[in-house]
């Protein structure tokens, strides 16, 4: 790879990513409370970097961070990154939430403040997939990403069948396998067309809507997945590293 590349990994259709990263990150504060949980240290670099490189080498140019907590931090970080050699071929921007909007708020906030049109993907900035980019934004929107965990009980599972979510079960008590939400979507802004201005979440208005009306397609990946919520987790993600599982920036 040149230096100074955006390579473009797998062919994808789009390549404008939208990150909800505008989060408190309340659950990690035990362990990380001076800096916002996309910028918990990991061997030395923010976990964002790590995300950042990765979603690069997937084929993203063009990042717009939807922000709220602590967005100042975050904005610099992300201009910082920016004005690096391997960075100048791609574009990225920051949109601070004038209040926190919930997760399908701040993309409507964003579709409304940035008149986008057509179809994007989006990710949470708390969430590593080591690949899926590809194949999400190959299906048409909407769509949204799930991996196979051996324990559901943190996040409820999603029920798919021949493509299409069938429901979304809520969380369980006890180590329960499934299919999750692993965090990754391809949307269209005409979903957001009709948007009143309050706070709204992806997760519990919009995608079981969608589903009623069979309308939400379900892209299953064989990829690994760690949330960085909660501590257990981001120090597993810190061991990945460590370990040379997931390759530094």
């Amino acid at each position: 790879m040149r230096h100074g590349d955006c390579p473009s990994g797998k062919s994808v259709s789009v390549n404008h990513l939208l990150v909800l990263a505008g989060g408190f990150g309340t659950r990690l504060r035990s362990v990380v409370s001076d800096v916002p949980k996309p910028l918990a240290p990991v061997m030395g670099q923010p976990y964002l970097h790590y995300m950042m490189d990765n979603w690069r080498a997937q084929g993203i140019t063009r990042f717009t961070f939807l922000l709220h907590h602590q967005a100042e931090l975050m904005k610099g970080f992300l201009q910082t990154l920016q004005a690096t050699e391997d960075y100048s071929g791609c574009h990225i921007t920051c949109l601070v939430e004038p209040q926190p909007m919930g997760t399908g708020g701040a993309i409507a906030y964003a579709v409304r403040e940035l008149q986008l049109s057509g179809a994007f993907l989006t990710a949470n900035a708390d969430t590593w997939l080591s690949h899926g980019v590809g194949q999400v934004s190959a299906v048409t929107a909407p769509a949204l990403a799930m991996v196979h965990v051996a324990d559901s009980e943190r996040y409820g599972r999603v029920m798919a069948e021949k493509g299409r979510v069938l429901c979304f079960e809520e969380k369980q008590a006890g180590t329960k396998p499934g299919w999750i939400n692993a965090g990754l979507y391809h949307l269209a802004a005409g979903l957001f067309a009709n948007w009143g201005g309050q706070p709204f979440s992806l997760e519990r208005d919009l995608f079981p809507k969608l589903v009623i009306n069979g309308e939400l397609s379900a892209v299953s990946l064989d990829s690994e997945f760690i949330d960085i919520g909660i501590p257990a987790d981001y120090f597993r993600f810190c061991r990945w590293v460590e370990s040379g599982k997931v390759g530094a920036p």
